[in-house]
């Protein structure tokens, strides 16, 4: 058998899009969800590969900004929509799939970055792809859990809105939130879309989507969506909240908006959607046992080239190593690279110099938004110090003062 890969015509998405949920399960979706999706697609990024007259993978790209530590924004591929029929998996379409997507990456020469989120952990790793942010859920028991909250947060006003009339105001809180958390999206056209995106039919007894805005000195300071699942037993109601987003510009309104959350009438839960491993409502609980707080892996992170994606972002320390670099996969960024960076800038280039550290790529991608301690991975043997003391020189400088997070999926 021989595929070929093909650039996504758009006069056959919805036969290309149908091919990709059909490998996720086949349940059809919500038209006004796909709608946005082919609103969303570059064609001229996506690819299928076909098998005589049939589309048997598909895989597309995202031109992406992400944030990076030290506040900086930079270009990034975020790869999406893969997929690989059940009758052509382990014959090399996904392989081939990935290779086309990193060569077109890396010959465009204006993203040093890619990024995606995966449906299974096992299957990126070997092209390359690090998991370097996780995302925290929680389930509070509102019932038992009291909140103790920061002067001011009886000053600000709160608004019920509907939605899709806030999707401006919230938008506007979004955009100034994101260089403050590496890992974030900006959101281009068309993507404030998703995060108010609500089909009837995947609501599973919740209540349509609803929105709250906060207000302080005169503008919007934040805002949470939720929706609410009511439910009752004997003993009376005991609905949950679920919470799909929530951003802030100072803390009292934070704090506002989650004490709102926590007194909704007839609930007693508070469920999360993806939420920061550090976001601070944690410390404004009673009772974090009662919270049962979850991780799980998020975003993925791939370098393109190597020495563009680490002079495009900051560190925390002064940092001066060498580090060698392997990567079979993209063989171009095999070598040693010096880099010399601190919180202003940094440069990097290739050298001939003694290494102080070497690690592969997939370790690189991990550790590359501050949120994976190179540290950690060295202890896993995954990445070898060559001069004593650069460990823990070059850990301290990629750390990031805040957690990493993807806000939401693509």
């Amino acid at each position: 058998m021989r595929t070929e890969l093909r650039v996504l015509d758009p006069s056959i998405w919805d036969d290309w899009y149908g091919k990709l949920l059909l490998a996720f399960g086949g349940v059809p979706e919500a038209p006004e969800e796909s709608a946005l999706w082919r609103e969303l697609t570059e064609c001229e990024r996506s690819i299928g590969a076909w098998d005589g007259a049939d589309i048997v993978g598909t895989a597309g790209l995202f031109s992406f900004r992400l944030s990076v530590p030290g506040g900086g924004i930079v270009p990034a591929a975020g790869v999406t929509m893969v997929s690989v029929q059940a009758t052509h998996r382990r014959r090399g379409v996904l392989r081939a799939m990935m290779r086309r997507q990193l060569d077109d990456v890396r010959a465009a020469g204006d993203e040093p970055l890619a990024v995606l989120t995966a449906s299974e952990p096992d299957i990126y790793g070997r092209f390359g792809y690090g998991a370097a942010t996780q995302n925290a859920y929680a389930e509070i028991d509102t019932a038992r859990v009291r909140l103790t909250v920061p002067e001011g947060t009886d000053d600000v006003r709160l608004r019920a809105v509907p939605p899709e009339s806030a999707v401006e105001a919230c938008e506007a809180v979004y955009a100034r939130r994101v260089t403050a958390r590496p890992a974030m999206l900006e959101r281009l056209p068309g993507w404030e879309r998703l995060p108010v995106l609500d089909p009837q039919g995947e609501r599973e007894g919740a209540s349509p989507l609803r929105c709250v805005l906060a207000e302080s000195g005169g503008e919007v300071s934040g805002y949470a969506r939720f929706a609410v699942k009511p439910d009752w037993d004997l003993t009376g109601a005991k609905g949950t909240v679920l919470l799909r987003d929530l951003e802030a510009l100072d803390p009292a309104s934070y704090a506002a908006l989650w004490r709102f959350l926590f007194d909704i009438d007839l609930t007693s839960v508070l469920r999360t959607g993806p939420r920061p491993v550090d976001d601070p409502w944690q410390h404004l609980v009673s009772d974090i046992r009662r919270c049962a707080v979850r991780t799980r892996d998020s975003l993925y992170v791939r370098l393109v080239d190597v020495g563009a994606a680490l002079e495009a972002r900051a560190y925390t320390a002064p940092v001066e190593a060498v580090l060698e670099v392997t990567d079979p996969f993209c063989p171009w960024n095999e070598g040693r690279w010096r880099l010399s960076g601190d919180a202003k800038g940094a440069s990097c280039e290739r050298t001939s110099d003694a290494p102080d550290l070497r690690l592969g790529v997939r370790e690189l991608g991990a550790a590359y938004l501050g949120g994976v301690s190179l540290t950690a991975l060295a202890g896993a043997g995954r990445v070898q110090e060559a001069r004593q003391g650069a460990l823990t020189e070059v850990a301290a400088a990629f750390a990031s003062p805040v957690a990493p997070w993807l806000p939401h999926g693509f």
